[in-house]
């Protein structure tokens, strides 16, 4: 009887197990469903998940390094003399000799430790900075991916609309063939007209996939996701400002760096004396007696003069650096600008302009192409359609262009640098 309700009870706990897990695999998602993935999303899995950023962590492991290095002082130093123990006449006996044990140290003077530390420390800066410019070039990148799989996405539906078009024109052109009122040759040449609109579409598939491998590739994924193309379409100009450029603010962390060079070889000009501390023995008696000695460079100051003088040229060419690169950013983000705005522009006129003319055309001329006269033909028809996929594709490039001047302008102004790892940037 026991053993009969263990049984039972063992049945009824397997399949409480097996219906639990039945639930929990219909609950989850499945592996084949699409997950829609903004910019946001793209840049984040990047600015974590990027070789580049146990690189620059390495990087900033060997600045701390040598900040610990520079906070050292000259190491001190002991050593022994024997003197007398060897000679002639009345030096020849070995009791006679001397020696010496003796410790010795080095001051520094002139503030070396603290410029040492300073150099340091602001190499550090340099390193922080310079890691996250290169983040910044890998999320431009990332960018700039994303808006080529928004454009192969939004190409899409236009080679839809071609193949829809050209289907219902083929229809259209075989029952004016079957009424005589064209020749069977445009039938061949709708049906043409029909492969050509679907070996268009495939293809613009297989490039959408391909540009969603591509951007997928910088994360380790798969091309198992879905974009939403609404961002892809004309965007508010913002102020881009070359003040907040990441790119300057490199050249300022490396100008502050080499301020703190021409510090560190300043003081070398100030000598380091040595303090010497011994205890003598006599081998004639058994005497001990104290020795104080020390030392000091002399001429430190033209000795040191190079190394100044290189350190302030390096700071100098720094500075000039600074100036030009300002001039060049605030260009090329005027350029970019000036760029965008013409682009914009014409963009607004063919969605104003051009494609509602271009549809109003196709309308008339399926209708009467529809209606069975004989003043349409298949070649009108082709036209017009062709006149509105040409300006969609050419919208589509053009907002494909505003994007990725967009992308430069955010990678020129360090937008996504509150994206960064603060492990990686410091």
């Amino acid at each position: 009887m026991f053993t009969i309700l263990v049984a039972r009870r063992s049945a009824r706990f397997r399949r409480a197990l097996a219906i639990g897990a039945a639930l929990t695999v219909l609950s989850m998602p499945s592996l084949g469903a699409a997950q829609s993935l903004s910019l946001s999303d793209a840049l984040t899995r990047v600015a974590t998940g990027d070789p580049t950023v146990n690189a620059n962590a390495a990087r900033l492991r060997v600045a701390d390094a040598a900040i610990a290095q520079a906070d050292i002082r000259p190491r001190d130093t002991i050593g022994v003399d024997v003197e007398d123990f060897a000679g002639t006449g009345p030096y020849s006996p070995i009791e006679r000799s001397q020696t010496t044990a003796w410790y010795e140290r080095t001051l520094e003077r002139g503030g070396k430790r603290e410029a040492r530390i300073g150099a340091a420390r602001s190499e550090l800066g340099v390193v922080s900075t310079r890691n996250r410019l290169r983040m910044l070039d890998v999320l431009a990148q990332v960018q700039a991916a994303w808006v080529e799989s928004l454009a192969a996405e939004t190409a899409i539906p236009v080679a839809e609309q071609r193949l829809a078009a050209a289907q219902r024109v083929e229809a259209e052109t075989g029952r004016r063939v079957t009424r005589a009122l064209d020749p069977l040759f445009a039938a061949e040449r709708a049906r043409t007209a029909v492969a050509q609109a679907r070996i268009a579409l495939d293809q613009a598939r297989e490039n959408a996939r391909i540009a969603r491998a591509n951007l997928a590739a910088y994360w380790g994924g798969t091309a198992d996701f879905s974009l939403d193309t609404a961002p892809f379409s004309l965007a508010e100009a913002t102020t881009a400002s070359a003040e907040n450029s990441p790119d300057l603010a490199l050249l300022a962390a490396e100008r502050d760096a080499a301020g703190t060079r021409v510090r560190l070889a300043e003081t070398g000009n100030a000598g380091d004396p040595t303090a010497r501390l011994g205890v003598r023995h006599f081998g004639q008696g058994n005497d001990v007696a104290l020795v104080v000695g020390g030392s000091i460079p002399i001429g430190n100051r033209a000795a040191n003069r190079g190394n100044v003088a290189r350190a302030n040229a390096e700071a100098q060419a720094v500075e000039a650096e600074v100036a030009v690169a300002q001039l060049q950013i605030r260009r090329e983000i005027a350029r970019l600008a000036a760029e965008r705005a013409t682009i914009a522009a014409e963009i607004v006129r063919i969605e104003r302009e051009v494609l509602p003319s271009a549809e109003r055309a196709v309308a008339l001329v399926r209708d009467g192409f529809a209606r069975g006269g004989t003043a349409f033909t298949f070649l009108e028809i082709n036209q017009a359609q062709q006149a509105v996929i040409d300006a969609r594709s050419r919208r589509i490039e053009l907002l494909r262009r505003f994007h990725l001047a967009g992308a430069r302008l955010d990678r020129l102004t360090g937008r996504h640098a509150s994206l960064l790892a603060s492990a990686e940037i410091r």
